[in-house]
């Protein structure tokens, strides 16, 4: 396959967020492109006029940059290229390929109702459709009719889906499609059809919700002359109680995981395993993962999302990420929480402390709040910790560190001293110095938080107790 051949497509209805799946789809067609040096075309289908937003069309292109997903291409807007439709249209009609149907529809559900009251599969029975030697009926008084396709009554429509394999449709099972209503605006099946014709398109990848319309669009893009392209229909993301992905799974918008303190390279991971597999290979780059990608490993059974997989994926990532990238993260949601960074530790430093048992951003942030806020411990907590028995091994602490360097490496040896001299336990005298520097007995290491508090704030806070 040369590199030219390659065009791939996402093309999102921007009827609500860029959920789970569709990021999904959008990250195997760019992949599949970048793998074959092929084109990445984006494509915003809003000919749902009622249900598409502006804020829709915003929140997928939002996700699309999160996530990396850089397009070619685009984005192309189905409403702008309404006169390319009316035109197609106009060709078919022309050609015999389509026609005028006037028939209201309340007529259509009476013919419906009609075949299933006699065990017949609902369709549309062909009233207006032309027929050599069929006597059309009369065209009714100011009724403005729809467009329909003259799909073929006979044979079948045959793909081999590169992920569910052959697939056949007899043309009896697919009536005379509606392309155009009243008003002459075209329906969805016939626009994907004329822009996957005029924008080259090679492969579809997309979810296989749209197996359906799958021999309808093949059908179409044949009455136009068009070279069909492959397809390629992913089976849907469950949450991991076998159920189809909903707000009750959690966050399924894609833009909930930043805001949850996910990080994209983690999620693009996560996303590149549900539903394709490289060997026994988890954790892998972008790069990697675009010279991987195939078509012969996307699975044909439902992917499950496992919350789990996704924050140990993260924490790995996180591990890995540049503690000043993580800062510029971290700040804005301890800015929220009225931090004051003022005369506080560098916070680069206190990420490269704590990240390491973080899964997210947020826990990050969580963990951080400690170093830039006044203590406030809890009376209960001091009256346990911080006796009268104790006060004189932190006055001690207190004298012995006044002078040593500041670093772990020093304050170390002189917490064991402390220790020896006072004959007691590690917690008896960590708890204490917890309490009174960081307001709570949950910290990393005491002797690396009591570094990153610097010795004038560690002193200053000693001396309000011993």
């Amino acid at each position: 396959m040369t590199a030219t051949q390659v065009r791939t497509r996402f093309a999102p209805s921007p009827t609500g967020y860029l959920h789970l799946g569709g990021a999904r789809t959008a990250l195997f067609s760019w992949a599949y492109a970048r793998r074959f040096g092929g084109t990445f075309v984006l494509r915003i289908e809003d000919t749902d006029v009622e249900r598409s937003t502006p804020e829709a069309v915003q929140a997928i292109i939002e996700g699309m940059q999160w996530l990396g997903l850089e397009h070619d291409e685009g984005p192309f807007y189905q409403m702008k290229r309404m006169d390319r439709y009316r035109e197609v249209i106009g060709q078919m009609l022309a050609q015999g390929t389509a026609y005028h149907c006037y028939c209201t529809p309340e007529e259509v559900e009476a013919m419906r109702e009609r075949q299933r009251a006699a065990g017949e599969k609902p369709r549309y029975d062909g009233t207006w459709r032309p027929e050599p030697g069929k006597t059309l009926p009369a065209i009714p008084a100011e009724r403005k009719p729809v467009v329909r396709f003259r799909n073929p009554q006979d044979g079948e429509v045959s793909w081999n889906d590169v992920v569910k394999g052959p697939i056949t449709i007899s043309n009896r099972e697919l009536d005379d499609l509606v392309i155009a209503r009243p008003d002459g605006t075209p329906t969805y099946n016939f626009c994907v059809v004329v822009d996957d014709w005029d924008m080259k398109i090679t492969h579809v990848i997309r979810g296989d919700d749209h197996v359906n319309n799958t021999p309808r669009q093949i059908n179409i893009l044949k009455a136009l002359g068009g070279t069909l392209p492959e397809y390629g229909h992913v089976p849907m993301i469950l949450g991991a109680d076998g159920e189809k992905l909903s707000k009750r799974h959690g966050a399924v918008s894609v833009m909930d995981y930043p805001a949850q303190g996910y990080l994209p390279e983690a999620m693009l991971n996560y996303l590149a395993r549900l539903g394709w597999s490289h060997g026994d290979d988890e954790i892998f780059s972008m790069q990697q993962f675009c010279e991987w990608f195939d078509l012969d490993h996307l699975t044909k059974a439902p992917a499950q999302f496992n919350p789990e997989k996704l924050n140990w994926l993260n924490n790995h990532y996180i591990k890995l990420a540049d503690n000043t990238r993580l800062a510029g993260l971290v700040r804005p949601l301890l800015e929220a929480q009225g931090a004051v960074f003022e005369g506080a530790p560098d916070l680069a430093a206190v990420i490269g402390l704590l990240k390491d048992r973080a899964n997210t951003v947020n826990e990050i942030a969580a963990a951080a709040l400690m170093f830039y806020r006044q203590p406030a411990p809890d009376a209960a907590l001091v009256a346990q910790h911080i006796t009268d028995a104790i006060k004189p091994a932190l006055a001690d602490f207190a004298q012995r560190v006044a002078t040593v360097e500041w670093t772990k490496e020093a304050i170390a040896p002189v917490i064991k001293e402390v220790l020896a001299a006072h004959g007691i336990k590690m917690p008896q005298l960590a708890m204490p110095l917890r309490l009174i520097v960081a307001g709570q007995l949950q910290t990393p290491a005491i002797d690396a938080v009591l570094q990153l508090f610097g010795r004038e704030a560690v002193q200053a806070r000693l001396a309000a107790y011993v």
